[in-house]
């Protein structure tokens, strides 16, 4: 594969993508964005950091781009949906710049509490004001963490072990887990209203737009500090420049802001309380070799495995998960090509139903692993784990999951119920460890090998039919494979589905359906 890497990355990492066989490298450190556009349509691979703008403009030019991985892990200039739409993968390195994050946010706190840059830059003036820059201990202090991921968790650590007690406001973090770092959840409002300190590790989406507004600054107590190395845009500016001002808070430390760079004329600059730093969060030698060895890592579990990892628009599968679900990947595959290949026209729903073992895997790449394949065999563009749901759901069709436990004659089996101008269903199993069989198609038990072209035909049961259509295959140059048949009697009718070698001619097709007793008859390829 092609992978171009747009804003520079670390030696470490660039070395192991030039070691990898099936990778081919173009590596700039700060590609002009004509240039890029240019070289895109024979890239597989694009690496962006924070400078190259990823969106609409550029996709367009991407005809052949199938994942985009941005160098860190913020996704500010990453159109993820627009992404989604064309089919490509987003991934992220949220794991390098955690360690270099959080003591960054520790410098900020101490930079605030003992006003070094102050100090520093009254010194450089020739001023001795000791009295002036007098600052506060942090040991004892509370420290109020807005957000406890990855990067909350490790500040909570380090800000602990300087003695000081940290709370947590996090919807999405079980109190107990919490408590087992001596970290202790409130609400919002309390946070803000008990903390010395409040640290934001949040990330800037929608319902997080200005959460630190006027009203949430005004809440803080009196005298203390906010800091923010998460990303801009979570304050708004204005706001805190107004309280800042009125001396409400005794200091804030941004190291991310609204707009960036930060424009020369910008009013922060005239505030003596604010303490700047431009974005230098996972700014360190370290954390730039370790996502460098997190993205070459990555980059190679795709290439080599076809493992996803810190994906963010397509469930993650480990190398574990993907051995153990890659034969259940293509049963549901082959089920979703089946049926809109047999089934009804105008289709409004699938549901489809786990039983068994499968129900407790990820059944999330198994559903879209049955939408890929109900949806290529009839679509001219690509159509991929990422981009499935959303292509159907264009269509208007509505997508169903149920699950059972239980399965009596079987380890696991999928059905896939198709809801149109009628109903249609089939059910799918695996025979040993890999070969995807087709075990009931509406009403009808079946045993048939779900592989390459087949021929399902429903008949009237009665005499003659399968013969003769063993007849007119053959005076066709049709070789039948495999045959597999099912029978139901209370209705008289019959199916079969028929591997062959090649796929059938519209003649003979024809001359199938014109056989005594045919009711129908679908060229199918899975």
């Amino acid at each position: 594969m092609r992978v171009l890497i747009a804003d520079g990355l670390a030696k470490e990492g660039s070395a192991l993508l030039k070691q990898n066989s099936k990778i081919e490298l173009l590596a700039f450190d700060a590609i002009d964005r004509m240039e890029l556009k240019e070289k895109l349509p024979q890239i597989d691979i694009l690496i962006v950091r924070s400078r190259t703008q990823v969106d609409k403009d550029l996709l367009e030019t991407a005809r052949n781009l199938k994942l985009v991985l941005r160098a860190g892990i913020g996704l500010d200039n990453v159109d993820v949906p627009a992404c989604t739409d064309q089919g490509v993968v987003v991934m992220n390195a949220p794991t390098g710049n955690i360690v270099t994050t959080a003591e960054h946010t520790l410098a900020m706190i101490f930079a605030v509490s003992r006003h070094i840059p102050q100090a520093d830059a009254a010194l450089r003036s020739g001023k001795w004001e000791k009295k002036k820059f007098q600052g506060n201990e942090l040991r004892g202090k509370t420290l109020g963490l807005l957000g406890l991921g990855n990067i909350g968790r490790t500040v909570a650590d380090r800000a602990l072990g300087l003695g000081m007690r940290v709370i947590a406001h996090d919807p999405y973090v079980n109190p107990e887990a919490a408590a087992k770092q001596k970290i202790h959840l409130v609400g919002f409002d309390e946070l803000l209203t008990t903390a010395d300190y409040v640290s934001i590790h949040v990330p800037l989406i929608k319902s997080t737009e200005h959460l630190i507004n006027e009203v949430a600054l005004r809440k803080m107590k009196k005298g203390a500090y906010l800091i923010n190395c998460a990303r801009g845009g979570i304050v708004d500016e204005k706001a805190l420049l107004m309280v800042l001002n009125e001396k409400h808070l005794a200091g804030a430390a941004l190291d991310v802001f609204e707009t960036e760079p930060l424009s020369p004329d910008s009013h922060l600059f005239k505030c003596q309380d604010l303490v700047m730093t431009p974005h230098l969060g996972a700014s360190t030698d370290e954390a730039q070799v370790q996502v460098s060895l997190e993205v070459a890592e990555q980059i190679a579990l795709y290439v080599g495995e076809g493992v996803l990892k810190n994906t963010i628009n397509v469930p993650n599968v480990t190398l574990e998960q993907l051995n153990t679900l890659k034969p259940y990947v293509q049963l549901c595959e082959k089920l979703g090509a089946f049926a809109t290949q047999a089934g009804p026209q105008n289709v409004k729903k699938l549901r489809v139903h786990y039983e068994g073992h499968i129900s407790e895997l990820n059944k999330e790449l198994l559903t879209l692993s049955v939408l890929k394949g109900f949806l290529s065999p009839i679509l001219s563009t690509t159509v991929n784990f990422v981009n499935a749901r959303k292509l159907l759901k264009e269509r208007g069709i509505r997508v169903e999951e149920s699950f059972e436990q239980e399965c009596a004659d079987y380890t696991s089996l999928i059905e896939l119920t198709v809801t149109g101008d009628e109903t249609f269903s089939c059910t799918g199993t695996l025979f040993g460890k890999e070969e995807a069989r087709i075990i009931k198609v509406d009403h009808f038990n079946i045993d048939a090998i779900a592989m390459g072209h087949l021929l399902y035909t429903k008949n009237i049961d009665q005499p003659g039919v399968i013969g003769s259509m063993g007849t007119l295959l053959g005076t066709h140059g049709v070789n039948i494979a495999r045959m597999h048949l099912g029978r139901e009697p209370k209705k008289a009718e019959a199916i079969a589905l028929i591997n062959i070698d090649s796929e059938p001619s519209v003649t003979a097709l024809e001359a199938l359906r014109k056989t005594k007793g045919m009711i129908s008859v679908r060229a199918i390829k899975i």
